[in-house]
């Protein structure tokens, strides 16, 4: 199959992101791929879970560990400023959901295939020509890290890849879906955190400058930085969309902030299978990967409502909460699909004669 993903892949870069790649920057207007070459070797697929329970009956969910280790040719210019890059080769670990639905009762018995990441994949680029790119206006202000970040997010939901097998099947419905649910998560504080600063060349063990990141999919909160505390009270609210469960969960980290670079202070990672069933968790979490230090989380899972019949109560209730997040909590949910357009003016790119 890998020679038939590859004319797939090929024509997802020329038709989708070149042309989203050109509207995202004036600068990048004349961007284009001039070669797109895969590699001879495929992906490997380590692992495969199939979900038997919270699954609707037309629909079959996979998670797939991926493996891809490839030497590629992708070749990119920018015709306007004669600048030109590529990629000789790439490298992408992680899980992968394949969704196969709607199931449908004649050949090919699955509607269509809808393929995303869960959470951010772990990517590495070997890049050539990139400090040229990095030249162009604009663009001067990114870094590979930044360049990798924005791709890696564009794999994550609730971007979703969705290939229809048959003419019948509703595209838009599957491509954007109805969010499963809303996770209010109240990041309130952290006791007994590792200090990280130093003085003394390291004799003074110091305190820490804690501040924590909150990932849901691709949806990313940063919390303020509390100084020289290793117990600090952080008391704010987040909410975040919720597409996919089961499988998605709350991936949080904590950093001490230095002027160079910020030192790891643990981690988290909860199924928010466990928090849809409970409706509300507040409890004191263990932190990972370091030997000390507990989190104090308020998880609250909300559950659309499709009419407004509850509103009074909710907004009631999110009250003795509002202080808390930056720009209050919410009460509904407004989903806004835009369909087409029609009669637009026609507008004109005027070039420089030179580069057109």
């Amino acid at each position: 199959m890998w020679p038939f993903i590859c004319q797939f892949i090929e024509k997802l870069f020329r038709e989708t992101i070149e042309p989203a790649v050109r509207g995202a920057n004036n600068h990048l207007s004349t961007f284009s791929f001039t070669k797109i070459d895969i590699g001879h070797q495929p992906l490997r697929i380590n692992g495969v879970k199939v979900y038997t329970e919270n699954v609707d009956k037309r629909q079959i969910i996979l998670d797939l560990q991926i493996s891809f280790v490839g030497n590629c040719e992708i070749d990119l210019e920018i015709k306007r400023y004669f600048c030109r890059a590529g990629v000789k080769s790439i490298q992408i670990h992680g899980t992968m959901r394949v969704i196969l639905e709607p199931l449908i009762g004649d050949m090919p018995l699955i509607g269509a295939l809808s393929l995303f990441f869960l959470r951010k994949p772990l990517l590495e680029i070997n890049w050539t020509g990139l400090t040229n790119l990095l030249d162009v206006p604009g663009l001067n202000g990114l870094s590979d890290t930044i360049i990798l970040d924005i791709i890696s997010n564009y794999l994550v939901l609730p971007n979703r890849i969705t290939v229809p097998l048959v003419s019948e099947v509703q595209i838009a419905q599957l491509r954007f879906p109805i969010p499963k649910g809303v996770l209010r998560i109240h990041f309130i504080e952290a006791q007994d955190l590792e200090g990280k600063d130093t003085y003394l060349k390291g004799i003074v063990k110091g305190k820490s400058d804690p501040y924590g990141i909150i990932r849901v999919g691709n949806q990313i909160f940063q919390s303020k930085v509390i100084k020289e505390n290793l117990n600090p009270k952080w008391n704010e609210v987040y909410e975040a969309l919720v597409y996919e469960h089961p499988g998605q969960e709350l991936e949080i980290e904590l950093f001490d902030e230095d002027p160079d670079k910020d030192d790891f202070l643990g981690s988290l990672m909860i199924d928010l299978i466990e928090v849809e069933k409970e409706r509300l968790l507040d409890e004191w979490f263990t932190l990972d990967e370091v030997s000390k230090g507990k989190l104090h989380l308020k998880l609250e899972w909300l559950t659309l409502m499709p009419t407004a019949d509850n509103l009074d109560k909710v907004l009631t209730s999110i009250r003795a909460d509002k202080d808390q997040a930056n720009d209050g909590l919410s009460s509904a949910l407004l989903i806004l699909y835009l369909d087409s357009a029609r009669n637009l003016p026609v507008s004109y790119i005027l070039m420089d004669p030179l580069l057109s």
